[in-house]
């Protein structure tokens, strides 16, 4: 089968190499079956789409309206974990810069350049940029996902001691999370306790403005807060009324805006925690592969509006794929539409999130059109795809 894709940012070649020959490019979105993207804002698609999914080749996915596209049976994908060193490795770069001033000795230096006896008057001047050192320090770490994880085991080799709190951490977050990392049973206590806070959660509805007024109040005098998640996650009229207060004593951000750029306390960095030359690769390697094995196989990994669900590869003479609306009684219809055609079923992989849910299914025999057309004539089948 001959598929069309488009890319709506630059992905990197790495990665769109791995597409073969049957793959062809287009720059027209409404042709495409395959879409890739990076932080290009999507809207509705245009009438006529044959979009099937969209590859989001980073974490977030804010740019993307997947649950409205869950609608029309488009598959959103992300690439968790693609990006996650480079996003580690600024954090580790972010509670050097607040803890050490260095920002403010490199302005330094740069303002006093013409001063012939620069390197006298430097020992002078370094005091006001000395700092504290982060080994000893606490660091709280909130969100041990992909990238929480690797910042905790991070902050336990550069000898700090680390709390982590997650209330839905998975058996192989744990398994990938140092032993001495303390698992904290609420927000609360990594408020409390740590010098050092840094954010990793997605921004969702009941994570927006989570560091607030009220979270700050809780927390060390003089704490470093970090976010290289998303800007939505901290109120930051409230962070800088806590810096003017000395509440605060740093907070660096990847997200600049007008609000924090330039302000006292603030360190703005201009996005760049999965900016790296590897993460971009990276994302874009994992984007093609979820790709491809969904529109080649029907499976289904790092979905975000629709479950993961997979067979494997198709080794049986048919195979097709259901994206429906999660209801009572569908995988009945679906085994009674294919029994009544005589198609005899091998294997069924079903699973469900939210308000949807999507069925891969196996047959020893091979799937006739007008069965194809029988299993979308349901009200609640949004999308059928025959792919073998």
């Amino acid at each position: 089968m001959n598929y069309k894709y488009t890319c709506l940012n630059p992905i990197a070649d790495c990665g769109l190499d791995n597409l073969p020959e049957n793959y062809t490019r287009t720059e027209n979105l409404a042709e495409a079956e395959a879409v890739f993207v990076r932080s290009a804002k999507m809207e509705a698609l245009p009438e006529g789409s044959k979009v099937l999914a969209v590859a989001r080749a980073g974490a977030g996915v804010n740019n993307i309206p997947h649950a409205d596209y869950a609608k029309d049976g488009i598959v959103v994908f992300n690439t968790p974990g693609a990006n996650a060193n480079g996003v580690k490795e600024l954090v580790i770069a972010a509670m050097l810069l607040a803890s050490r001033d260095i920002v403010g000795g490199i302005e330094w230096v740069k303002a006093n350049v013409e001063d012939p006896a620069i390197n006298k008057t430097a020992e002078k001047a370094k005091k006001a940029f000395a700092g504290t050192e982060i080994q000893g320090k606490k660091l709280g770490v909130i969100g041990l996902g992909a990238i929480g994880q690797k910042v905790a085991n991070a902050g336990v080799q550069l000898g700090m001691e680390v709390y982590g709190y997650d209330p839905y951490l998975s058996v192989d977050a744990a398994w990938n999370l140092d032993h001495s990392v303390t698992h904290c049973k609420n927000v609360e206590a990594i408020y409390s306790a740590c010098d050092f806070i840094t954010v990793h959660v997605p921004a969702l509805e009941s994570t927006k403005g989570m560091i607030n007024a009220e979270a700050i109040s809780m927390m060390k005098r003089g704490v470093i807060i970090i976010n290289a998640a998303r800007d939505a996650l901290v109120n930051e009229k409230d962070m800088l009324a806590a810096l003017e207060s000395g509440k605060v004593r740093k907070y660096v951000t990847d997200f600049p805006n007008s609000t924090t750029a330039g302000q006292k306390g603030c360190i703005v960095i201009p996005h760049l925690g999965a900016s790296t030359e590897e993460a971009e690769d990276n994302c874009a390697v994992m984007a093609v592969k979820e790709m491809r094995d969904y529109l080649e196989n029907g499976n289904i990994v790092n979905s975000v509006n629709y479950p993961a669900c997979s067979l494997g590869a198709p080794t049986k003479a048919g195979r097709v794929a259901i994206c429906h609306k999660n209801v009572a009684n569908m995988i009945a219809q679906f085994t009674s539409i294919l029994g009544n055609a005589g198609v005899n079923i091998d294997a069924i992989a079903n699973k469900s999130r939210g308000d949807y849910a999507y069925t891969l299914i196996d047959t020893d025999t091979a799937i006739p059109a007008a069965v194809v057309d029988a299993l979308a004539a349901s009200e609640s089948v949004v999308r059928v795809r025959l792919i073998k």
